[in-house]
């Protein structure tokens, strides 16, 4: 039974990218974005690098492992 059967309330969640409503249900296809416009931002932004995970790597020149312990 989904939620408009039962008579439930969607979910109504923030927008990653824009901070506006977004339904968070099946209706939504871009959930949990509010638009497909937001969607493709997101999207790019990931594409284009500007969304990096942070990451301990040594350098290049820099033996790997905890250097702590070197």
């Amino acid at each position: 039974m989904s939620q408009q059967e039962s008579g439930a309330k969607p979910r109504i969640v923030s927008c990653p990218r824009c901070g506006g409503k977004s339904i968070y249900a099946p209706s939504n296809p871009f959930r949990p974005f509010c638009s497909e416009r937001c969607k493709n931002l997101d999207l790019g932004a990931w594409a284009s690098e500007s969304f990096r995970v942070e990451s301990e790597a040594p350098a290049d020149d820099q033996p790997f492992g905890d250097p702590r312990l070197q």
